[in-house]
């Protein structure tokens, strides 16, 4: 009889583990969710400040048509990527290329500089800059939380069992020079 009950003991036990770490994964990818949606509530953001940054640059340096097709084109092609966070991080990271050449132009224009409205704009990219890569490193932690219980034994046979799946980092691509190097100003 004292078999039957540790048998039942370790059933009960294995039960309740199992129970425990399945709502601790779903709890792990709900967050991983929730800090994707903070990033693209800030690229949101950011995209519907570039038109108008863009435009406000356009009335100082009209003859500088190939650097706001350039940051408008990033600008369109990574609101319409909704892929997975290596694609958007690819496009990001295009985007933020485009707009640091836009605003190496600006400096080459001291009224522009001095403008209310650019420096609002200006400010305001900024802060959503610091937001984004804010909910970049949160939504990294997220998924470094994920993929670690999704990996350590035993969880992972828990974690197969219902087939969680790892998660995707966020990150730049170190084959992309845009996003990491400095831009080049010329003056033709």
């Amino acid at each position: 009889m004292t078999l039957v009950y540790i048998l039942l003991g370790l059933i009960a036990a294995a039960v309740l583990y199992v129970i425990v770490t399945y709502n601790l994964l779903v709890k792990l990818k709900v967050r991983v969710s929730e800090a994707w949606s903070d990033i693209e509530v800030q690229m949101k953001r950011r995209y519907n400040l570039i038109p108008n940054l863009v435009e406000t640059v356009k009335g100082y340096a009209r003859h500088e048509a190939g650097t706001f097709e350039k940051v408008t084109r990033a600008r369109n092609e990574a609101m319409a990527n909704q892929g997975a966070p290596h694609e958007q991080a690819e496009s990001e990271n295009h985007l933020t290329g485009a707009l640091k050449s836009l605003f190496a132009l600006a400096e080459s224009y001291p009224d522009l500089k001095a403008n209310t409205s650019f420096l609002d704009l200006q400010s305001q990219l900024a802060e959503v800059e610091d937001k984004i890569q804010a909910a970049r490193r949160y939504y990294n932690g997220s998924v470094r939380d994920n993929n670690t219980k999704i990996d350590q034994f035993p969880s992972n046979l828990v974690a197969r069992q219902f087939s969680f799946e790892k998660a995707e980092f966020f990150e730049i691509d170190d084959a992309d020079s845009a996003a990491r190097s400095p831009v080049a100003v010329k003056f033709d």
